[in-house]
């Protein structure tokens, strides 16, 4: 119920509805409090981040924004990726901040998990990623909301308008393009 329940006042909110807005934001506030409760669980003990003021920023960012909402689905995409950038800024002012922030190697598996044991598995990450996207954009995209927003396949396809065969294909393609770019490193 709630899947479509999002959807609909997503729909309404893009159609000027005042109310959409108070009404959308208890629901997708608990769902954004799992995704960064989710990406936080996997930082680094002692962050200086906390879950609420990840939530908080992308949820600002998103209710600011000018889009037209097509479904749930496309606005956790979005949602993700807004939390990721927060991440990768944060990220990129502490490292900033310290003597000698050099980025340090990370194994696959750690950067399919989004793991991070220091500032700067993140920030090796986001430049993996960005070098994907410059290899192949589409593949780097899925991956990316594969990784990010907690979507299936399935709502991968349906944000994207693409089968699930290209989402699987896609992201397969990314994994390897990422094993290797680690393996060269």
């Amino acid at each position: 119920m709630k899947q479509q329940e999002v959807t609909q006042l997503l729909g309404q909110l893009g159609q000027g509805d005042p109310t959409a807005l108070d009404r959308l934001t208890p629901i997708v506030l608990d769902e954004l409090h799992r995704l960064a409760r989710h990406y936080m669980s996997q930082e680094r003990a002692g962050h200086t981040l906390q879950a609420t003021a990840l939530v908080n920023e992308a949820y600002l960012r998103l209710v600011n924004m000018d889009m037209e909402w097509q479904n749930r689905a496309h606005f956790y995409a979005i949602a993700a990726r807004q939390m990721r950038r927060i991440l990768v800024d944060h990220a990129r002012n502490k490292a900033a901040r310290k003597r000698g922030g050099g980025l340090v190697r990370v194994d696959f598996e750690e950067a399919l998990q989004t793991t991070s044991e220091s500032l700067t598995d993140l920030l090796y990450l986001d430049r993996l990623l960005s070098d994907l996207e410059e290899f192949d954009q589409r593949a780097s995209h899925l991956f990316e909301l594969r990784l990010f927003s907690g979507l299936g396949n399935r709502e991968i396809a349906a944000v994207e308008g693409i089968s699930v065969a290209t989402v699987e294909r896609d992201i397969r393609l990314a994994r390897a393009w990422i094993r290797e770019q680690l393996e060269q490193s």
